[in-house]
């Protein structure tokens, strides 16, 4: 074996008492609450009220948790309908499975519903959220190394990560070291939310009305997409290509001709963030 590695944790759930704690949660809730924080102080720089964000977060998280959960078992229901299998393990969000697309879909529902009761453009919110929504994800990748899932090829790289025989790949279980795919995705989040947060500062004005929020897919995407293609974990795939990765593609796609689209100033594009507040700008340049 390589002697050089990275060492998965001896475990991921610890009980206090009867009640398991799971890290997989504990990395979830803290990515949750960093980006509401970093939204918050978003916000506020730009004239809104941080209690908005709270707010707009009541609605969004559980919506965000739904759709990323159903976005996993819809693209993979063979793992939970097939002979054999345990249908009521679906529910069982604590070992695994929250698609991003499906999340960050059903989660912009719940953002909309919140910003309508605080009347906020969803637009507006979305790209204040875009940094710490990525950041969000770059912590909550760390619950799958505590699950020691979602690894990707084989590998002998100083840095492949040593994976347990009882979480090793059916038919390989002489094969310890992995690439650490979840290392990956998260160190190009955390790069993706500097891109965000420098592209803000610099260029505020033309990354509006959801215009950032677009740099946020655009980014994230790119990075999935060469990820996807290091993994080895089960996935759904068409003409030879993970399901995932088509995804990636229509979702690059969508926000490249977004950006395109919306190139040119529109009426409005210079009103204050949120109602009655002041130019963004101190705040955009404080958060550089």
């Amino acid at each position: 074996m390589n002697m050089a590695y990275l060492p998965s944790p001896s475990q991921g759930v610890w009980h206090l008492g009867p009640v398991p704690i799971r890290a997989y949660a504990l990395c979830i809730l803290a990515g949750i609450f960093t980006a509401v924080w970093l939204t918050g102080r978003r916000w506020e720089a730009r004239g809104g009220r941080r209690e908005d964000i709270a707010d707009i977060a009541v609605w969004a998280v559980p919506f965000g948790v739904l759709g990323g959960r159903l976005y996993h078992v819809i693209t993979d229901p063979e793992l939970y309908f097939t002979a054999g299998r345990q249908p009521i393990r679906a529910l069982y969000i604590w070992d695994g499975g929250l698609g991003i697309p499906g999340a960050v879909a059903l989660g912009a529902v719940g953002a909309w519903l919140g910003c309508r009761r605080r009347g906020i453009r969803l637009a507006d919110f979305a790209d204040a959220v875009a940094p710490g929504l990525v950041l969000a994800q770059a912590i909550g990748r760390w619950g799958n190394y505590f699950n020691q899932e979602l690894y990707g090829r084989p590998t002998d790289l100083p840095w492949a990560l040593y994976i347990d025989p009882a979480h090793r790949p059916a038919g390989s279980p002489g094969i310890a070291l992995y690439h650490p795919t979840f290392l990956y995705e998260s160190l190009w989040d955390l790069g993706v939310m500097t891109l965000l947060l420098w592209l803000d500062a610099r260029h505020h004005r033309r990354l509006r009305r959801g215009r950032l929020f677009a740099c946020y897919v655009l980014a994230y995407t790119a990075g999935r997409t060469w990820i996807e293609a290091l993994r080895i974990d089960h996935a759904n795939h068409f003409l030879g290509v993970r399901l995932n990765d088509y995804v990636s593609v229509l979702l690059f796609t969508g926000a490249l001709v977004y950006l395109i689209a919306t190139r040119r100033p529109r009426p409005g594009d210079d009103a204050p963030y949120p109602p009655g507040a002041g130019s963004p700008a101190g705040g955009a340049e404080a958060l550089s």
